[in-house]
């Protein structure tokens, strides 16, 4: 999967951010470029990964491919 993430550099915290339009909540920071786009691989990754809530009887689970 390709997604598009934006990397901003910060002059007045020194440091970097990066966020995914496509994904909102789905950002991270850091002190150098590298390092906060690892960290937001990181978090994409999570957000992705399957969890265990509870699925109410009268929905259905669909499978998609993005």
């Amino acid at each position: 999967m390709t997604l598009r993430v934006v990397l901003e550099y910060d002059e007045v915290v020194n440091s970097w951010a990066v966020y995914c339009p496509e994904l909102p909540g789905v950002n991270s920071c850091g002190a150098t470029a590298e390092e906060t786009a690892a960290n937001f691989k990181e978090v994409a990754e999570l957000f992705f990964e399957p969890s265990d809530f509870l699925i109410p009887k009268k929905s259905k689970v669909l499978q998609m491919v993005v």
